[in-house]
């Protein structure tokens, strides 16, 4: 087989998102403004940039404003402002709409916009680019490099071309070795880099467990007299029960197109739960269905987000790099917004690896980034929101008065931090202890199977490639996950990629993964109860296209 090649960067970053593009364009940036050249490469495992990309999304543009300053002029992807903000506590039929004037500030979206996330990520692109950026898409980086000493030193990209049992085909490439001074992992919500960094350097070590939601999103077209552009309409309640985290939401973007979706903490206990059903059964509500009835759903798609906040982020650096954007966890969950937090995390971890390099200092550990971080902006909005998920987690009405309190009275700086005590896949009920839910079948019209959404995601791995969906051990999931839990690996993934099929033998089932239909939402990796599934990357290219998302 052929030796891998290897290239030299001052700075790799895993990740063509919000964090990581807006690193490389500080980078950049300041390579210019003072004299002093950085190479910067960009890896990105979608098959294009945006291709990956999946959010609200409601774009607070102040970290936007800080990195390009011109950025209307530029023609940046921000042109539907907020217009009207609506909140909503849902019951099975009726809605209560909460007063803005009681709503906390955080709930308020005056100055932001309604956005395609994926759009903005690609406009970026373009700016990085210009400024010298080597932007890599379809190139997954697969595996970590180290030097003798143990500092990181690059990545490696996935070889392409292997079948199924991870034999070269002709088609064989090797892959290349990014060998650089400095690695940023941007690779979004429970990187698969970034979740092994984590555990090599102990970078959790006195921090609190990680904690999670599913977003399951679709795209419509409304009919126009349906659509209000700059519409932000959030609901909490119905279809969760009060114990369960979660909400939803809606924004009206320009052309008709309307984003809608729901959020469901991953810490939920009933194991006969399914997020996407939720969504489904959400979308009937008399106050959510008016807007669809008679528009067509044209895009779907779902991922996971951070939600844990401050008292979760893990160490930033690492000898030889930096955690940046979701795969830190900057996710502000009481604001429903991570891109701003993600453009200056990557802002901030930039300036830190531009000043040691430009001292000749490449490779040391950028605790400059970690004091940066601290006097910012973003460490003061994520102290506030700090108490945000604890408290919801108690229930949605003790949750809802207490947090209300935390930011009406004492303006989020309560004397107290509340703590995350468990993760989530460590919260689920044994089937015998809980209730199976029953959902309605889909209509076609307004609601959907998870199959026909998939479809709609244009998610695509070649066939005979490796499945990149792992079982530590075969027998867990019948003999444990079916046998205690019911088989909840069938219910929370939203693309139908693991099914329980009646197999010979003295245990009657089998899993089956279906492994070409994962839109690497990483609920499987997050939420098994044995945390015996491992989602590592499939070949670059691979997984969903997401447009306009």
């Amino acid at each position: 087989m052929p030796e891998r090649e290897s290239m030299e960067y001052d700075v790799v970053i895993v990740g063509a998102g919000p964090a990581g593009l807006a690193a490389a364009i500080r980078l950049k940036q300041l390579a210019r403004e003072h004299a002093h050249d950085v190479s910067v490469c960009v890896l990105e495992k979608g098959s294009e940039v945006g291709a990956h990309i999946l959010s609200g999304a409601v774009m607070d543009p102040r970290a936007l404003t800080e990195l390009i300053p011109d950025w209307k002029d530029r023609g940046a992807p921000l042109t539907v402002p907020v217009t009207e903000d609506r909140f909503l506590f849902l019951s099975e039929k009726r809605a209560l709409r909460i007063s803005n004037a009681l709503l906390p500030a955080c709930f308020k979206n005056h100055g932001n916009y309604v956005v395609s996330l994926g759009n903005v990520c690609r406009w970026l692109a373009t700016q990085a680019e210009a400024l010298g950026v080597e932007i890599f898409a379809g190139f997954a980086a697969a595996e970590m490099l180290y030097n003798d000493e143990g500092w990181v030193k690059g990545v490696v990209t996935g070889d392409l071309g292997l079948d199924k049992n991870g034999q070269p085909t002709p088609h064989y490439q090797p892959g290349i070795e990014l060998h650089a001074k400095y690695t940023f992992l941007a690779e979004g919500c429970r990187g698969h880099l970034g979740k092994q960094l984590e555990e090599r350097f102990n970078l959790r070590a006195g921090r609190d467990p990680q904690v999670y939601g599913l977003g399951i999103k679709e795209l419509w077209e409304v009919q126009p007299d349906r659509h209000q552009p700059g519409l932000v309409l959030h609901t909490v309640g119905w279809p969760l029960d009060p114990d369960t985290y979660g909400g939803s939401w809606m924004y009206h973007d320009a052309n008709r197109l309307v984003s809608l979706g729901l959020v469901v903490g991953l810490a939920y206990s009933n194991p006969y739960l399914s997020p996407f059903e939720e969504m489904q059964r959400w979308k009937t509500h008399p106050a959510i269905r008016r807007f669809l009835e008679g528009g067509r759903r044209i895009a779907y798609g779902a991922r996971t987000l951070t939600a844990g906040g401050l008292q979760s982020l893990p160490k930033l650096t690492f000898p030889g790099g930096a955690l940046i954007g979701d795969d830190a966890g900057f996710l502000v969950a009481s604001r429903l917004k991570g891109s701003h937090a993600a453009i200056k995390s990557g802002m901030l971890a930039a300036e830190a690896a531009f000043d040691a390099l430009k001292a000749g200092r490449g490779g040391v550990e950028l605790t400059a980034y970690t004091e940066a971080f601290r006097s910012s902006w973003l460490y003061e909005e994520l102290y506030r929101a700090r108490n945000f998920k604890p408290w919801l987690s108690k229930s949605l009405y003790t949750g809802a008065l207490m947090f209300a309190i935390d930011q009406h009275l004492f303006r989020g700086r309560a004397p107290w931090t509340l703590h995350h005590r468990h993760a989530d896949h460590e919260t689920l009920k044994r089937k015998t202890d809980t209730q199976p839910i029953v959902y309605p079948k889909p209509d076609g019209v307004i609601t959907f199977d998870r199959l026909s959404s998939v479809y709609l995601s244009n998610t695509h791995h070649e066939a005979n490639q490796p499945s990149h969906l792992k079982l530590r051990d075969l027998s867990v999931p019948v003999s444990v996950n079916l046998a205690l839990y019911g088989g909840p690996e069938s219910r929370y993934c939203p693309a139908g990629v693991y099914e329980f099929v009646e197999a010979d033998g003295p245990e009657g089932w089998r899993l089956q993964i279906n492994a070409q239909n994962c839109v690497h939402c990483k609920s499987c990796d997050i939420k098994d109860p044995t945390q015996n599934i491992v989602w590592v990357v499939p070949e670059g290219g691979g997984g969903p296209h997401y447009p306009n998302m």
